[in-house]
């Protein structure tokens, strides 16, 4: 798949999608007239089943694992690619790590695109992977920058949540279809604490690790010496049985002095929620 026309639009959403071919439908009545579109791509599935020139950010806030996934997927589809280096660590707001870090997050991202990238290629429109259960969210400071920056959301403005991306993933093939959400590696570090190169790279290094002795989805939440780890309910009596010594020596080795299983397993949004819950009081 190349920079889509209307046509190319019009292809996809004659696929039979099933019983989400309404939507489908939608997304592509939404691009109508957009020829070339840019999509922000970090390899997740909801940006990724939106491809069609495919920008990712360089930056130590996203896993390698994440740069690959895109990669694959623009190589595997014939689309364009492109990596821009993001400075967001050079914004004293996201250092300080407030709630609202994910807003000058994508501020930044999408600033370097429209400097960088939306000429270059004479995009017509930038879009990105917001579907309708992150509407609903009330800890996505992020979308106000797309927002600000006039950045689409076909996904979410058709209606389609995740399970309905995952299915259209499917669908269309995507490797990623089945990906575990996975936020970017500075949510990991709680609200107020700085966010630091040193910081991610243990974060990373550690999920690294924790992947690699066969867990399929996993947090390493940064709190200082402590590393706090969040796993699939399923597998944490593997982890604190029979991989004990196994999960305790990867993520020393990433550079933390304390190993905690959380017993609550994957809590998405367990830093930022509870501030947004208390503003809202």
């Amino acid at each position: 798949m190349s920079p889509v026309d209307e046509r190319g639009a019009t292809r996809q959403a004659e696929r039979n999608f099933g019983t989400d071919q309404p939507a489908v439908g939608r997304v592509a009545a939404g691009l109508a007239g957009i020829r070339r579109l840019g999509v922000a791509c970090a390899g997740g599935v909801d940006s990724t089943t939106l491809l069609a020139l495919a920008v990712t950010a360089d930056s130590p806030s996203y896993p390698e694992r994440h740069r690959d996934m895109a990669v694959r997927v623009a190589r595997d589809f014939g689309l364009q690619h492109e990596f821009i280096a993001t400075t967001e660590l050079a914004r004293p707001a996201y250092r300080a790590n407030g709630p609202d870090r994910c807003f000058h997050c994508k501020d930044e991202l999408f600033s370097t695109i429209d400097d960088e990238v939306r000429e270059r290629y004479r995009l017509d429109g930038i879009a990105y992977g917001e579907n309708a259960d992150d509407v609903r969210r009330p800890d996505r400071p992020g979308a106000l920058a797309a927002t600000r920056h006039g950045v689409l959301r076909p996904l979410a403005d058709a209606g389609l949540d995740k399970s309905a991306v995952r299915r259209v993933a499917g669908v269309l093939g995507l490797p990623c279809a089945a990906k575990p959400a996975a936020p970017c590696l500075a949510s990991r570090i709680p609200h107020h604490e700085p966010v630091t190169r040193e910081k991610l790279a243990q974060v990373e290094a550690a999920e690294r690790a924790l992947r690699a002795l066969g867990f399929t989805d996993c947090r390493v939440r940064h709190h200082g010496d402590v590393a706090r780890v969040e796993l699939a309910t399923g597998e944490i009596a593997r982890a604190a049985g029979e991989l004990r010594e196994q999960v305790h020596h990867a993520v020393v080795a990433a550079g933390f002095r304390f190993v905690a299983v959380d017993l609550a397993g994957i809590q998405s949004g367990a830093f930022t929620l509870p501030l947004v819950a208390v503003a809202r009081d």
